[in-house]
């Protein structure tokens, strides 16, 4: 992961097509146009697991469908709590035998429709499994094949978050991706403590009232975003951190990110 920052390989969030899609061909074909503009590029496209609660396709299924290529380097699927054992083992097997490194591990928001893993499952006890337990489990059982990584969320009580984080260093994350940043947040330079390459989101839409609703907090931002102002003052002030894009838009500023950040 350090590579990628070493090398300024912005992460850019992929959103998986919806199960239900009534444009499921036009939706693959874009998905698929999308990871491999990401990857030709030089960049790392994230692969999402049911974002929002929305039952998706899972990374593993798009890539092996589509045939796109998996670099160990340019792939990290997300990973939520809403899965079965056996779906867990299956997916992350194959992960690796395709040729894939890094997972972000998330708690993850489910539905009714879909399983959530219990503590009997993976051999511990508890009420309830979370990314902490997650991510213990997976380094339990893919050792150093996979690379996990977590979620820091900067607009939280920093005792309660933070108190979670060491726990998630503890179980083996190797690396944090935050919630998106408006400029310089002191929350996120501090993370530079725990030793572990820090990706930094960067929130591309100028729709602020969406992120609001993603991160379950008012930011308290008043005036005009630019989305793209706001990743050169995150640039600025966070140098010796990587970047994570979520809701870029690839007509116009897909174009415009190897002269935000320059090799």
């Amino acid at each position: 992961m350090k590579h990628h920052i070493d090398n300024k390989m912005y992460h850019i969030e992929l959103m998986s097509p919806k199960q239900n899609t009534p444009t499921l061909d036009k939706d693959l074909e874009t998905f698929a146009d999308r990871y491999r503009a990401i990857v030709e590029a030089g960049y790392v496209a994230c692969i999402t697991d049911h974002p929002m609660g929305i039952i998706s396709f899972s990374a593993i299924e798009l890539m092996g469908e589509l045939g796109l290529p998996v670099d160990r380097e340019q792939v990290v699927i997300h990973l939520n709590t809403f899965h079965t054992k056996e779906d867990l083992d299956t997916r992350l097997g194959d992960y690796i035998r395709m040729g894939g490194h890094y997972v972000l591990v998330v708690s993850g928001d489910g539905t009714s429709r879909l399983h959530r893993l219990t503590p009997a499952e993976i051999g511990i006890g508890g009420e309830t499994v979370t990314s902490v337990e997650l991510v213990a489990y997976i380094r339990r059982t893919f050792g150093d094949a996979l690379a996990c990584g977590v979620a820091y969320n900067q607009y939280e009580p920093p005792a309660h978050e933070d108190e979670k984080l060491n726990r998630k260093i503890e179980a083996g994350a190797r690396f944090i991706i935050t919630q998106p940043a408006l400029g310089r947040n002191e929350r996120v330079l501090a993370l530079r403590r725990y030793g572990v390459p820090v990706m930094v989101g960067v929130w591309m839409s100028k729709k602020l009232d969406l992120l609001e609703k993603c991160i379950g907090n008012p930011l308290g931002f008043s005036g005009v975003y630019d989305p793209i102002e706001n990743m050169r003052q995150v640039l600025a002030a966070c140098p010796d951190c990587g970047i994570y894009l979520s809701v870029l838009g690839y007509k116009t500023q897909f174009p415009k990110l190897k002269e935000l950040w320059k090799v």
